[in-house]
This record gives C-alpha cells, structure tokens and sequence, in this order.
C-alpha cells in the first residue's frame, strides 16, 4: 500500500524585544546563567505581570504579513505543567482566543507554488533552559530565557513533505527577518520547531495518529527528523503494528527519533483564563497602524525585481532571501550599475569571500556604491575583467575604492594596440609549433596565446583587442 505523510508544524520564534514579554528583565543572549532574572520572570508568590507592547506589535505585524486575520479581542491563558523549567508551574500563553488566525504562507517547490495555511499565531513567555552534563548525575537550570516573548507560528496539516517542510520553515524564517521581529538564529534556540507527524493511505481523507517530534533546530534536521519518523511509522504499519500518540526526540547523532512521554491532550494541561492579565484589544486604528509600517515582503520584493531589473527567478531568489543583501543590490544598482551584472558579482565573488571569512553583507567593508564604481571601470575599459576579480577582492578585504586600487597597484588594463603588439610577436616567435598548428586548422589554440599575452602582460592587457590582433597576426 502506498501511503502519504501529513505534516504540521509549530514554530517558535523568539522575538527582538528588549525586555521579557511580562517584566523589564533583559533578553540578550549568552549572559551568565541566571542573571536575567526578577521574581516576576522566576515566579515568586505575589508578583504581578505587566504586558510587553512591543512583544504585541510585533506578534500583529507577522500576522498581518501573513495574511492573518487580528482578533480584535484576545486573552492570555494558564497552561498547567510541572517541569524543572517553568517556576511557576504554569506557561502563560494563548489558548481559545489567539491574536492572529486563519493566515496562510507560500513555498515553492519545483517550479510551482503550494500554499501552507496557518491555524494561527499566538503569544507566549518562553520556558527557561535544563542543561544536562554529560556522565553527570544532576542537571542545571538556567532560567534567563524564562519570560522571553515567543510567537507560536501553527500551520494547518499541509504539508506532505520533510522538503516542504524545510522549505516552509526558511519562508517563515525570511518573513520574520525580513519584519526584524526575530532574528531566526536556531542555533542560539530564537527560532526552533515542534513536527506533527502521521501518514495515512494515500488519497485517504481521514487522519492518522500523530506523533509530536520537540524542538528541531535546523532546516537540515526538520528534513532528516521528519524523512526518518515517516519511515518509522511505514514500517510499524507494514509490519502489523500501531501507531501510539506520543513525544519523541530527535537525535542528530544517531539519525533517530527517541520516545520522550505519552502524549498530553490539550485538556490535559487545564488551560484557564490568565486572571492577572487584563484582554487585549486590538482596535482598527492600532492595527491599520501597523499595517502601513510593513516593510515590502520578500514575495513582493522577489516579483519587483523579475519585472523590474529583468532578474532570471534564480538570481532574484537568492538575491531577496534576506533583506539585508536586496537592500544592497538595490542600491549598487541605484549607483548606476546594470542590474545582472551586480547581481553576478554578489552571488559570485562577493558571497564567495563572505562565506571564506564568515562575516555578513552587513559586516563587510565593501559598500554597494564601490562595487557599482569597479563596474563602471569595466564598462569604460579601464579595467580588465580579470583585474576586476584582483581588485574586489582587494575592495572587500581593505574597504579602500577601485580607483584607488588601480592606481596604487598599477593595473590600468592596457588598451595601447602597439604595447600589445609587441608582446604578440615576441610570443609568436618563441612558439612556432603552435604558430604551425594553428594555422593547420586547430583553432582552439587561440586560447593558447590568449593566455600567453595576458601572462606577459600580467593580465592588463584589453582581451578584445588581444583576440583581434591575434588573429590578424596568425593568419597573415
């Protein structure tokens, strides 16, 4: 029997606030463990919580951006759990009136477009942190994360895939970067996942039992976690078994999904109303507000620059896939540089040498307008391709102009025709074999010489012209 996988995910994102959701506490990361704290976020006795607005507004924009629908009336609820790293014994989240429903985020997979739909995005505090030392008989608790706003991201079960899965997850991580809500580091833990997993006979319309996978926190892994439990559960039903509701762990080491605990039903954890808490109230002016502060969304942005800039798909992909790097090439192309030829240098050289030194487009010293300048050299013959990669490279590593460069280094290309004459017969006349070949008919050998001139030349030397008098000179 063939069966096909039904997959929803439950995204947490960390958000950029300041402050904690319901304290002042700050939310930096990597401080010493337990020194982000107050009775409010550690939950001693007769502390009140005190609702983070920015937490609010930024929860409101993401929905918005995924074209949620903003309730105009929500509420935090008690979610009742004992676990070493909730203090309270309590989460305070969301439960039956969530800020944003019913929205809906599109992924492309090959060539063709499938659109997830969101359940909703509500708001919550984060837990704090369990360290386990390995060998060691105890653990730490490290609660500087506990009282971290959080947005819980809830697809509808669209997902047939562990590629779209992945797919879905870098869209959502794009989307929120792109809002400077969250900054989608999952190795710092700010943007992490909880896979629901069934299979079910393919073309079937009822669902199968699912089970709850916790806390993925790569693209490479929700892709590894989901094609291993899909397998799993294939194999118990083919075998005759059952699948059973449950938590499982995934473990990168050995490439398997562990049991963790039986699963909980919602009911189990006696959601309540948060009676410390007033509603909240998203009027139409606040929201409408927020509306208009949206930044121009990847997908938009992605369209503008195919229609716009005659991008091919692939470059304006790559190109709007982070915000920081189309705002870039924006502005080498506003310096007057053709548009495919930036976007050649930036998805080539310039991610080359970010990737080598580690660093970001944000953090290097090459500014669009130096890269638009360099090509402007190019175009007027001042500078060879070739020399060109010299002198980005130089560019990149200094922050110094190409014209500066040039000069210093003495690379002008030579455009002087009696200069590369010159070096063409002294060439010529040191290959004879090759000069005989050439004119026999192998003309692949004109790259021979090419090559021949430029090194001679220290590659300064105008290929166009070097190919003209090449060829004059060889067949004379």
């Amino acid at each position: 029997m063939n069966y096909e996988a039904v997959i929803g995910l439950e995204v947490h994102a960390q958000m950029l606030t300041d402050s904690k959701m319901f304290c002042g506490c700050s939310t930096r990361f990597g401080s010493e463990p337990n020194t982000q704290t107050c009775p409010v976020c550690i939950g001693m006795p007769g502390v009140l919580p005190v609702m983070n607005k920015k937490a609010i507004e930024f929860t409101i924009k993401s929905g918005l951006a995924m074209h949620c629908t903003i309730s105009s009336y929500s509420r935090f609820a008690r979610k009742n759990y004992f676990y070493p790293d909730l203090p309270k014994g309590y989460q305070i989240s969301q439960y039956e009136l969530p800020l944003c429903e019913d929205g809906y985020v599109d992924i492309m997979i090959d060539g063709e477009k499938k659109r997830i739909g969101l359940t909703r995005i509500h708001l919550e505090e984060d837990a704090g942190k369990n360290i386990h030392e390995a060998g060691g008989n105890h653990s730490f608790v490290d609660l500087n994360r506990a009282g971290v706003p959080l947005m819980e991201i809830v697809s509808e079960p669209d997902i047939r895939t562990p590629r779209e899965a992945s797919e879905y997850m870098k869209k959502l991580r794009t989307v929120l970067r792109y809002l400077g809500v969250c900054d989608g580091n999952m190795e710092e833990g700010s943007l992490r996942c909880d896979a629901n997993v069934s299979i079910r006979p393919a073309g079937a319309d009822e669902l199968g039992v699912k089970v709850e996978m916790k806390n993925i926190n790569s693209f490479r892994f929700v892709e590894k976690a989901l094609e291993y439990e899909i397998r799993r559960q294939m194999r118990a039903v083919e075998e005759g078994g059952r699948i059973v509701q449950e938590t499982r762990l995934w473990d990168p080491a050995t490439g398997t999904t562990q049991p963790m605990r039986s699963k909980e039903e919602a009911h189990d954890y006696r959601y309540f109303p948060e009676p410390d808490l007033v509603p909240i109230t998203a009027g139409k002016e606040w929201v409408n507000e927020i509306r208009a502060s949206l930044p121009e969304l990847p997908d938009k942005k992605r369209d503008r620059f195919i229609s716009e800039y005659g991008l091919p798909e692939y470059d304006a992909d790559l190109l709007t896939s982070e915000r920081p790097t189309a705002d870039w090439f924006e502005e080498a192309v506003k310096a007057n540089a053709y548009p495919k030829t930036v976007a050649n240098w930036m998805m080539g050289e310039l991610a080359r040498l970010i990737n080598e030194e580690n660093t970001t487009i944000e953090a290097c010293s090459l500014k669009p307008v130096q890269l638009a300048r360099m090509i402007q050299l190019i175009d007027c013959g001042t500078i060879s391709g070739k020399i060109a990669k010299t002198v980005f490279e130089e560019m990149f590593k200094t922050g110094k102009g190409a014209e500066e460069i040039v000069t210093e280094k003495g690379l002008t290309q030579i455009s002087d025709t009696g200069s590369i004459e010159k070096a063409i017969d002294e060439i010529i006349a040191k290959n004879p074999g090759e000069v005989g070949r050439f004119k026999a008919g192998d003309e692949k050998l004109i790259g021979f010489f090419v090559g021949q001139v430029m090194k001679a030349t220290k590659g300064k030397a105008n290929p166009q012209i070097v190919n003209e008098l090449l060829k004059r000179k060889l067949l004379s």
